[in-house]
């Protein structure tokens, strides 16, 4: 069974930064696609960003794109999330998650069989 933890949250100002981490272990996602989505009180979980294989391809939301890098160190077993020029509508509970079918790089909730118990990032305005 394979496990994966977040840290990195906490409460930043708006136009801060913070950089998630998701540590993996129990198993070996190396070959995963590893990707982050968000989930605000009230509102359904959705796409943050991905990032495949050896991190050939990343995806991003259109909300996050260009604020938000996704990145991979498999020698570590941990994926990153660094969160720059961060807003109020940021605010949610980040959690990290891994698909294991190889060459998928989803951005749906449902490919992703992997999942962290998330970690809380508050941006204040």
């Amino acid at each position: 069974q394979g496990q994966l933890v977040e840290s990195g949250g906490g409460l930043v100002q708006a136009g801060g930064s913070l950089r998630l981490s998701c540590a993996a272990s129990g198993r070996t996602f190396s070959s995963d696609s590893m990707g982050w989505f968000r989930q605000a009180p009230g509102k359904e979980r959705e796409f943050v960003a991905a990032i495949s294989w050896r991190g050939r391809s990343i995806r991003y939301a259109d909300s996050v794109k260009g604020r938000f890098t996704i990145s991979r160190d498999d020698a570590k077993n941990t994926v990153y999330l660094q969160m720059n020029s961060l807003e109020p509508e940021d605010t949610a509970v980040y959690y990290c998650a891994a698909d294991s079918q190889f060459g998928r790089l989803g951005v749906t909730a449902n490919t992703y069989s992997y999942w962290g118990q998330g970690t809380q990032v508050t941006v204040s305005s």
